[in-house]
Formats: structure tokens, sequence, C-alpha cells
């Protein structure tokens, strides 16, 4: 009786445990089907606003065609326009490609906010047969939510011409010189498309690591209306930014930010996450590192989904053309698919001087509706000339001896490459040249040259060097007068050499190399720019 008992009761036992065991696998399958559903609601999100981005580019297709088309009958030989074979010659175009400018002046055909900052543009007086003149917007001032300042004259010039490409589909390149605001016309052009598309986000701005902070820090100053973050920092910060920050699919409401400014590295390893959002505005400052179309950077930016894209550089025109075409690729691969057509039409290894300057004009003619380019001595006045003195110093003694050894050591290489002019002998040249530099900036570069026997910290030091011993000078005199200076090197070593006579005057300062981690190089960056005294 004791034994059927307890049979009975592991039978029960073990119906009620396999009838937990069924109603706990019930609920993961139910919970692992709503994080399917889930899964896909988002990726049928995530591809709606890809497609809606994607679209929007078509339709802008036309738009681009004629604006190209009449810039310059160029454009018809690249990617669209009318057929031409490879060997025909580009006329040069006329004349009747320019268009002439009228800004209207009745006050009821616009609203209260474009009567505060656009001019329709059109051309009533066309003569028969010409198309009509197509809408352009011009702002008269800047978007209100820019305040940290009043822009320039040239740079509301700037935000004009950005303005101009959107509304005809092109992308470009802003290619101010250095200290024109190029940070700040980027800006603009965001506070634009805020203010008055209503399309706060979402962008994508990618910076060198040296600038991060620089960008968030003008955004914070200029247009604090705009919700910035950082993208950068180790692998699990990042993919914890990843899954707190990017909500791909989401509203541009329901996300905390509106741009994101990162790095080129960080871009390369997280090209994942960046490639599920659909950017509105891609901005790519040191743009150049883009020249070389096969290099990890320039591929991974190609896959990104965007609806238009800025290049900011100071150096736009490469020393080698086919570098300019992978920038032109870049902003248009519709228009410039082929490099091998580019790099023939624009063929300057030749000896005839008249086609060459044809070419280089045509080229010009080109460049001319992607492209800005001012340079201070042009539109900036009111700035001070730049002074540059450049001092002459002798070597030391120590110098002077090795200079000399490492001549006589080379010297039947020197010979030999002055004979044959071999690329192998220039190479070998290239390398004497470096290990001469070396000397001139000082002997301690060199291992076995320095007595350790001596005080690491002493005078000899700066006396073994003349560059050290200029060096000291002037310093000296700065610091009298309250200047705070910048010192570069291409060598670390030496580097290391000037911070040992730094710390051995009793100067403060601050290092800064490619071995400083960013959370490092901001915090001395922000040191340097206070003021403080040498």
């Amino acid at each position: 009786m004791r034994e059927t008992t307890l049979a009975n009761t592991d039978a029960s036992t073990s119906r009620n445990e396999y009838k937990r065991k069924r109603e706990v696998s019930e609920k993961e399958k139910e919970k692992n089907d709503a994080k399917r559903q889930a899964r896909r609601a988002e990726e049928d999100a995530i591809n709606q606003q890809l497609d809606e981005v994607k679209e929007e580019k078509a339709r802008q297709a036309e738009a681009r065609l004629k604006y190209l088309l009449s810039q310059s009958d160029i454009f018809s030989h690249f990617g669209f326009g009318k057929s031409s074979d490879s060997g025909a010659k580009m006329d040069l175009p006329d004349d009747s490609s320019k268009r002439t400018r009228r800004s209207l002046t009745s006050a009821e055909d616009l609203d209260e906010d474009e009567k505060a900052m656009a001019k329709e543009i059109g051309d009533d007086d066309n003569d028969e047969g010409e198309t009509e003149e197509p809408h352009q917007t011009i702002l008269t001032r800047q978007p209100r939510i820019v305040t940290g300042g009043d822009l320039r004259s040239y740079q509301l010039d700037g935000l004009n011409w950005m303005i101009r490409l959107q509304e005809n589909g092109i992308n470009g390149i802003l290619a101010d010189e250095m200290g024109l605001g190029k940070t700040l016309q980027s800006i603009s052009i965001l506070a634009y498309m805020y203010e008055y598309k209503k399309v706060p986000g979402p962008h994508l701005i990618m910076v060198p690591k040296s600038t991060l902070s620089n960008w968030c820090n003008e955004f914070n100053r200029w247009c604090p209306k705009f919700r910035v973050m950082k993208f950068h920092g180790s692998k699990d910060e990042r993919q914890d930014f990843i899954r707190s920050h990017f909500k791909p699919g989401q509203s541009q409401a329901d996300r905390e930010w509106d741009v994101i400014i990162t790095t080129y590295e960080v871009v390369n390893l997280e090209k994942g996450a960046l490639t599920k959002i659909a950017w509105r505005y891609l901005i790519i400052d040191e743009a150049h590192r883009l020249k070389n179309e096969a290099s990890q950077f320039s591929q991974t930016v190609r896959l990104l989904t965007t609806q238009h894209r800025l290049l900011l550089t100071g150096t736009p025109l490469q020393n080698n053309l086919h570098e300019l075409w992978a920038l032109l690729n870049f902003l248009l691969p519709d228009v410039f698919a082929s490099s091998e057509q580019f790099d023939e039409w624009f063929n300057l290894d030749i000896n005839d001087t008249e086609t060459k300057q044809r070419i280089i004009s045509q080229l010009h003619k080109l460049l001319r509706p992607f492209m800005l380019r001012r340079l201070k001595a042009d539109v900036e006045k009111s700035l001070p000339p730049k002074s540059e003195t450049i001092l002459f110093t002798g070597m030391s003694a120590m110098q002077k001896n090795l200079y000399r050894q490492i001549l006589l050591r080379d010297i039947d290489t020197i010979n030999t490459a002055a004979a044959t002019g071999s690329q192998q002998s220039r190479t070998a040249i290239l390398n004497i040249v470096m290990q001469l530099r070396k000397c001139c900036n000082h002997p301690y570069l060199f291992p076995n040259q320095e007595d350790r026997t001596l005080d690491p910290l002493g005078e000899h030091l700066v006396t073994n060097c003349g560059k050290m011993v200029l060096l000291e000078k002037l310093l000296m005199k700065l610091k009298q007068r309250g200047h705070r200076v910048l010192i570069f090197s291409q060598m670390t070593r030496m580097l290391d050499i000037l911070e040992d006579f730094l710390h051995s005057r009793g100067y403060a300062y601050c290092r800064i190399d490619g071995n400083t981690t960013y959370e490092v190089r901001d915090r001395k960056l922000k040191m340097l720019i206070k003021p403080f005294h040498l």
C-alpha cells in the first residue's frame, strides 16, 4: 500500500514538473517570437528610412542633370547627357550657359519667414527660346538658431552656395583657406536645414581625432539648438553608445541627438551600425583622406546612405589628377563613374603649352559647380598680414663632425646615385638626407653620441646643438613678453629631447604626439588655450 502511494506521488510530481517546464517553454517561445517581431519591425523601419533617402536622391537626379548641363557642355561627356566617343575632343562651352538673376521685390509672394531670409530668383527678361531660370533661394541673413555671433559676408555667401548645391541635387567641396570658418559654414547649412526645411537630422560629421572636441565646442558656441553627441571611445563604450543612443529605424524625434560627430577610425570599426541610419547630411573634414578610392575609409563611407554630402579641405587640388577624380567620384558617382575617362580627358602629360592651358581651363569649368575656394587675402581684408621670419643658425662642433662622418661613410653611394640616377639610388640618397636632417636637429638622435657620465639635463643638452642654443634665446625673450609658443617636430625622439630641455629650464608645457590618447589630448588642449605663464 505504501509503495502504491509513493508511486502515485512520484507520478504526480513528474506531471507537475512536466507541466511547469511546458509552461516555461511556451513563455520563452512567446518571448522569442516577440523579439523576432520587434527585430523584424525595426528592420522594416530601417529599410523604409533608407529607401526614403534613396528615393529623394533619385528625384534630385533630373534637377542635377539640368543644372550641370547648363553650367558647361563638359558634363555631357561624364556619366550622362550627350554621348561621345572616347577620342573626341571636348569643346569649350560658350557664354550661352551663363545666366543672369534678378530678385523679385513683390512682397505678397513671400510668407513671413521668406520676407526676412530669402529672395526668389527668376528671370522675367528671358529671350524667346530660352528656358526659364529655376527657383533659387538666397539668404540675406543667417538662420536665427545660429546665435554665437554674426556670419561674415563671405561666410553667408558660402552658406548660399551650399543651399544652391542642395536645391540642385549636387554635393560639393568647401575648400576655403584655413582660418575662414569652414566649420562655422558647415554648422550653418545644418541650421538652415533645421530652421527652414524642418529637418533637424540625423547628420553625421567625420573628423580627425585631434579636432573632435573642437567641433563639439563650435556647435555649443554657435548653434546650441542642436543636440550633438560624440561617438568615440573603447569598444565597450562604443557598443554601449550604439545600444543606448543610435535607435535605428525610429523617428528623429525619438532620438536623443541630431548630430553625431565621430572619427575616421571609429567609422571603419562601426560601419555596421552607421549603415543602418539614413543620414540627411554627411560632412567629412580633412576630406583629402578620400583621395585613394581603394582605402578602407573611402570604401566604408561609400556604404552609407546619405542625402547630401559635403567635403571640407584646404588642399582640394591634388598633385595627381586621379586623386581629384576620387573626390569627385565620391560626391557624384553617377557623373564621375570612370577614372580612365577622366584621366584621358585631362591628361596634362603633354608638351603643347597651348593645349595644356586649354585642358586646365576645361578642368576649372568642370570644378566650378562643385567647389568653392576663397583666400584670406581676397575676402578677409580686416586680418593683419601674416608675418613669417626664417632664422638660420650654425651647427655645433659635435654636429659638424657627425655630419662629415655621415657624408664620408656614404660617399660611394652618393657618387653612384649621381652617375646612374636609378630609383634604387634615389631611395638610398633619401635615406642619407634623412640621416643628415637628424644630425641638424640634434646629435643625440644618434646612438652613442651622448656622454652618459654627464647629467642628463645638463648644459650639454643645449650647447651640443645649434638649434637648441637659438631656441633657448628665443624662449627667454618670448617668456618675458608673455607669449605662448607652439613647437612642432616630425620626430618623436626630438620631442623627448625638447621635453628634457623644457623640464630643465622650468617651463610649463604640454606634449601632444601620435601616442597621446584622445582624453589626454583633449585635456591638454584645454590647458593650452587657457591663459598661463610660461
